[in-house]
């Protein structure tokens, strides 16, 4: 049974009320406001676990990120039913006009994103309210992981958005956006504070307890993830003047050298679908940063699940292992071409129906049929077609579903340091190789371009493809991305379109909710091309 981890409780500190209030008691407890709640370490602690659910719960609604990343690169089409509107076309196209109703798209995301870091900032504000009692290599444990997690959900707006309000104390005041250069140094700044004041704790010394919580080594990867990806969109040569190229190589090395962490042995058993009874587990060697779900959400507000990872699912037909789901995202064919014969990464990664004998029975509802769907992150079910998260106890399949989302994997870090240039770079690229092709492995040169290629086998479906592309120049990712292509809507051959000018006429930044913009009485301004 999976366990339910401490983090993604729901807590709403504002309103904690007292069940069987003493009449000794003198403190009206059902009135606990921001100034009286935080006094003690215990409070503080109750604090952080909201903030962790404020992040565990920002893809609940809207397009979720990870599903987003995938469908706007050369990974996947929109996909989804073939009686849905064309919002998730529109996305995927970067063309307004293909849904010129859906202006709300990523309505939910911002929202829920705008919620998190404000219970991250209400934290970061009152933690000087509290007393520490010489607890205070405490307090700054507390305060690295709330900026972690405020640097986690800004890296994400920003990067989707280009330019959002930035907010660093608990606020609904109307500001304008930020120029990136601005969130990109908070962004640096919240998780150089968190390297340097979380323990270094090996994840071989890590108490199961403590999973799914902030370390030093997620804020390091993070680090360097942040620092490629910004001085490539920007064409910077450091990250906004406060991190430089070797200080983020010196960050992963870190990670690699004195992590404890590790590549599992066989790519498959990373995956639940991929592996079945060989699965190796949350929370393992490989894993050093994940969002945590489980089974336990409800219909009236408890969001615990992985709401999004049902968009990847074959579409309304459970076929086992394989759930149901909602048909988004389908495979492009050329992702599964990409792949060697011998490459294992292919047939852990993607769904085959023909390749898998899948007796696949609800083509004429699915638009944009590929013949493949995303593996790593998709519904499980019976032999019996019963859903895996209902037999768990869950409540229905749409919201019940439990696989973590892995942000940070061992081998994105190994990636990363080869790409800073690492002395080690080459033996670094060979390993994620080697363990991916087995008996057929052959070396081939460390290169920035071999690196982008085997990134894209390595970790598609896992939201990071899109990124990768973009940091390497709008006239790559346009180029990567433009599409003309048969598909099936409904069974029938449909022309698909994706123009390079639109990647590059809203320079790669999604639409910002129009909603928004207009709750802000304009101040908030569209992105190009939207």
């Amino acid at each position: 049974m999976k366990k339910i981890n401490l983090y993604i409780a729901v807590i709403t500190l504002l309103s904690l009320a007292a069940c069987n209030k003493s009449f000794l008691d003198t403190e009206d407890v059902t009135s606990i406001s921001d100034q009286n709640f935080y006094k003690t370490p215990n409070d503080a602690y109750k604090a952080l676990v909201g903030v962790y659910d404020g992040m565990q719960r920002v893809w609940a609604g809207g397009m979720a990120v990870p599903l987003a990343a995938e469908i706007m690169s050369d990974n996947a089409f929109g996909g989804a039913g073939n009686a849905d509107g064309y919002g998730i076309q529109m996305v995927d196209e970067f063309d307004k006009q293909r849904s010129p109703s859906d202006q709300n798209m990523f309505e939910g995301d911002w929202k829920d994103y705008y919620k998190a870091i404000y219970r991250a900032n209400m934290l970061l504000t009152h933690l000087d309210q509290v007393e520490w009692k010489g607890q205070g290599a405490l307090r700054n444990i507390y305060e690295a992981e709330a900026r972690f997690i405020r640097a986690n959900c800004y890296f994400d707006m920003v990067r989707l958005w280009g330019h959002v309000p930035l907010l660093t104390k608990p606020s609904t005041e109307n500001v304008a956006q930020a120029e990136p250069d601005s969130v990109y140094r908070l962004i640096a700044d919240d998780l150089k504070f968190a390297v340097a004041n979380i323990p270094a704790v090996k994840y071989t010394a890590q108490a199961p307890a403590t999973y799914g919580r902030v370390t030093k080594w997620a804020a390091a990867s993070l680090l360097g993830r942040v620092f490629l990806y910004y001085t490539g969109y920007y064409n910077k040569p450091d990250l906004a003047g406060v991190v430089s190229k070797p200080q983020a190589l010196a960050y992963v090395e870190d990670v690699i050298a004195n992590g404890g962490f590790g590549l599992v042995d066989n790519f498959a058993n990373l995956w639940p679908a991929a592996s079945l009874n060989n699965y190796v587990g949350e929370d393992n060697k490989e894993t050093v940063f994940a969002i945590k779900y489980t089974y336990t959400s409800d219909w009236n507000g408890n969001v615990d699940g992985n709401n999004w990872l049902v968009m990847f699912g074959i579409r309304v037909q459970n076929i086992y292992p394989y759930g149901l789901g909602w048909g988004g995202g389908t495979v492009n064919p050329k992702l599964w071409n990409a792949y060697g014969a011998n490459d294992s990464r292919r047939v852990a990664t993607i769904i085959s129906i023909s390749d898998e004998n899948l007796d696949f029975k609800n083509l004429k509802d699915q638009r944009e049929y590929t013949g493949y769907y995303m593996k790593k992150y998709t519904p499980m079910a019976d032999a019996a077609g019963k859903s895996l998260a209902e037999k768990m106890g869950g409540v229905s399949f749409q919201i019940s579903q439990y696989q973590d989302y892995v942000s940070i994997r061992y081998a994105d870090v190994l990636l990363m340091a080869a790409e800073l240039g690492s002395p080690n770079a080459q033996s670094y690229f060979d390993a994620v190789r080697q363990r991916a092709l087995g008996g057929s492995f052959v070396q081939i040169p460390v290169s920035g371009q071999n690196i982008m290629n085997e990134r894209r086998l390595e970790f598609a479906g896992e939201g990071l493809r899109y990124w990768d592309l973009l940091r390497q120049g709008l006239p790559v990712a346009s180029s990567a991305i433009a599409e003309s292509v048969t598909l099936q809507n409904g069974g029938v051959n449909t022309l698909k379109t994706i123009s390079a000018a639109k990647v590059t006429e809203t320079k790669g930044l999604a639409q910002i909710p129009y909603s928004q913009i207009t709750l802000s009485n304009q101040v908030l301004k569209q992105n190009a091309g939207w």
